[in-house]
């Protein structure tokens, strides 16, 4: 999935791209040009459910309609391609990118191959007059760059694979390196005697209420654009879950923490409601003890964060492993603030 930017010019290029393709469907329908039109909105449809496979949470169905378009576009051409019918043909150059961004490579290899198969049945044909070849040849060039685009995508994911640090949607650190770095801040508190403490903000999700995935979604970016805002330099925030994100704290005890986290929890709740989401926000905090360790200094957190959210939300938890066990799963909490 892209990143925030690429996000917004993929957006704008699917829209783009899918209405010139319509009214270019339309013109030539108006033209009478039938086959033409069918394959300009085919080539709309694969165009628009291949970008929404791409930001939707659930991509199965978009992704599966975006194939069945990929297959029916070379249904489309079969003729075109066997007649080299003018003005149809060169729409067949367009077939073997568009099925290696839709197929993993395997069968994109495999899908390519019946193409292969009609561009050279065509180019045998001497019926067809002295453009087969040029038409042959141009459909090889379109095939050699297609290799050559996979090719440089593969090499840039695997290369760039070690290097990812961040969440693409949000731009919020990795859950992958969450625990290592937090164990550095942990011994690094702990070697230079300062404090810490982490917190965990999450959206509050109400059993039976109608969640709005898409308008949920449109509003992460801006949630990890205002984190990153108010965290300071040294400070690192991480998403965790579909709606969680985790920040690392040092040189603040709980109380401060605590603070920060109303601060940044209020804010996010207007957020939402400028956008006109009705959902809360609710945030666990948790200081840093003798003989915490990564995975415990998490789970305090995530045990405020739930005892907030089971209190019935919008409102900010602190943990204390000194308060003695309570009946809600974590194991005490001394201070609770919220609207």
């Amino acid at each position: 999935m892209p990143n925030v930017a690429e996000t917004f010019l993929l957006s704008r290029f699917a829209r783009f791209a899918a209405a010139a393709l319509l009214l270019l469907a339309a013109f030539t329908l108006w033209q009478a040009a039938y086959a033409a039109a069918v394959t300009s909105a085919i080539c709309a449809v694969m165009v628009w459910t291949r970008y929404r496979a791409g930001i939707a949470k659930d991509s199965t169905l978009p992704l599966a309609i975006a194939r069945v378009s990929n297959l029916l576009f070379l249904t489309a051409l079969t003729p075109a391609i066997l007649a080299n019918a003018p003005g149809l043909s060169q729409w067949s150059y367009v077939y073997p990118l568009a099925t290696f961004a839709l197929w993993s490579l395997g069968w994109a290899v495999l899908l390519v191959l019946p193409y292969l198969a009609l561009v050279i049945i065509a180019g045998l044909d001497p019926a067809l007059g002295p453009d087969r070849h040029q038409f042959v040849a141009c459909a090889l060039l379109a095939i050699l760059l297609s290799a050559v685009f996979v090719f440089l995508r593969e090499y840039k994911s695997r290369q760039l694979a070690p290097l990812r640090r961040t969440d693409e949607l949000t731009q919020a650190a990795s859950r992958d390196y969450l625990s290592a770095d937090l164990h550095k801040e942990i011994q690094r508190s702990e070697r230079e005697g300062i404090e810490m403490a982490v917190l965990l903000i999450g959206l509050d999700i109400h059993r039976g209420a109608p969640l709005p995935e898409d308008d949920i979604r449109a509003i992460l970016p801006r949630i990890g654009r205002y984190l990153h805002s108010q965290l300071r330099d040294f400070d690192s925030y991480y998403r965790v879950a579909d709606l969680q994100f985790l920040a690392i704290l040092p040189g603040i005890n709980t109380t401060e923490a605590t603070r920060r986290a109303e601060v940044i929890r209020q804010d996010l709740g207007s957020l939402l409601a400028s956008h006109d989401l009705t959902l809360t926000v609710s945030a666990g905090v948790a200081g840093l003890n003798i003989g915490d360790d990564a995975d415990s200094l998490q789970q305090s957190a995530g045990r405020a964060l739930q005892r907030a959210q089971q209190q019935g939300g919008n409102r900010t938890q602190s943990f204390s492993a000194w308060s003695g066990a309570d009946g809600t799963g974590a194991s005490g909490t001394e201070a609770t603030s919220h609207d």
